[in-house]
Parts: C-alpha cells; structure tokens; sequence
C-alpha cells in the first residue's frame, strides 16, 4: 500500500540533509521595478545534489507551490550557498519566514549574488530542467565555487543542527 505525503515528509526526515539557499535574478519589468534593472531571490532548498565530477553537475529540486518556481522559466544560471552553522536566521528567511537580516546578506562570486557567510558557494549554468512530480530539477555545471573551513548547517526531524568535523 503507498503511503501517504505526511509519512513520507516524517520517513525522509530522518534522513539530515545540508541547508542551502538558491539565489538567482531576474529582471525587472513594470511589476518589478525599473526596467534594465533586476531583483535578487532566494530560496532555501534542502534538496540539492552532486551529480557529477566531469564535468561538474550538481542539482536543486524547487518545489511547484514555491513563489520561486514560477521565475525559473528562462533562468540561465544560479547560485548554491552551503549556509555555515549559525546561519539559522538566513535559512529561515529565504524559506519564507518573518526572519528580518541584519544587513545585505549577499556578495558577489563572479557578478552572481551568494550568501555571504556560507561554508560553501557554487555559481551553476543551467544545463537542464526536469519536471519530477510537485518539483522542477534543476540541474547545473559549477563554475565557479569557493569554500571556507567553517562547521555546515544541517536539518534533520525539522529542526536544525552543526555539522563540525573534529
């Protein structure tokens, strides 16, 4: 017999996943700003990948009900923030949460918006995207990356935990 989405949500949480946060721009339009401009967003995504070394490929699945979905269309890079462990705040408010930041969360790696303070940083070129049940996979080849020593953010039975490595 299948089991039903609360199951499988309770089943998988059991599984600690890394916390990332997906940032991207589009441009501005007569909704959203001036045009010639853009607007930065991001999304917290536990659901990320290594899909590949050569060449290098990683992935994101964007849920359909996420207000992010909707601006994949056209979308032709993105960037993969690993968030360091006191970064629960910054999780938080990419994932839609009432969390106010202190300052301007984000810096540049090669001109593409990431979170400053991540473990980990990752600008991806959008190879493909794959339509998987309520999800879009979006899979992308890491050009660019840099990395810091500091301990992971990690989620597990919906609370958040440190992965420090000793």
């Amino acid at each position: 017999m299948p089991i039903d989405s609360d199951q499988f949500r309770q089943t998988l949480g059991r599984f600690p996943t890394g916390v990332t946060v997906v940032t991207f721009e589009v441009p501005d339009g007569p909704s959203g700003g001036a045009p010639g401009g853009t607007t930065v967003h991001g999304i917290t995504v536990s659901s990320f990948t290594s899909l590949s070394l050569t060449p290098p490929l990683v992935g994101v699945a964007i849920g359909k009900k996420a207000r992010a979905h909707g601006m994949l269309a056209g979308l032709s890079r993105y960037g993969v923030s690993v968030l360091a462990a006191d970064q629960m705040a910054v999780s938080d408010h990419f994932a839609g949460r009432p969390v106010p930041l202190d300052a301007d969360p984000f810096e540049r790696l090669d001109g593409h918006p990431m979170l400053r303070g991540a473990v980990a940083q990752m600008l991806c070129v959008v190879v493909d995207q794959v339509q998987v049940g309520d999800h879009t996979f979006v899979v992308g080849r890491v050009d660019h990356a840099r990395v810091t020593e500091a301990g992971s953010l990690a989620y597990v039975r919906g609370r958040y935990g440190r992965i420090e490595l000793g």
